[in-house]
């Protein structure tokens, strides 16, 4: 697996949203630990980044890896709730670098 589908929905969002979230995920990196209201755990070694985008919250979720952060998956949240089938898409994904 490849990061190609988490950076090309990044392509896909406007050059204004693609600087805010990348400068998102630079603190998370560049501060882990790094809490609310930035990033959250999502349970199993997955965290999220929340960022405040123009279309509403971008999510991106990851998970460290051997001293790196991972992405693995991303989206615009459109409900109160991370969609379960998105963080089923990074577990696969975080086992897939795994292995």
């Amino acid at each position: 697996m490849g990061a190609e589908p988490v950076r090309d929905w990044i392509k896909s969002l406007p050059a204004d949203d693609r600087k805010i979230i990348g400068a998102d995920v630079q603190t998370v990196e560049f501060g882990w630990p790094i809490g609310m209201p930035l990033c959250k755990s999502l349970g199993g070694g997955l965290w999220e980044v929340r960022s405040n985008i123009t279309d509403g919250i971008a999510r991106v979720i990851f998970f460290l890896h051997q001293g790196n952060l991972v992405i693995l998956n991303g989206f615009v949240k459109k409900t109160q709730k991370t969609p379960e089938a998105e963080i089923e898409l990074a577990r696969k994904r975080k086992k897939e670098v795994e292995s």
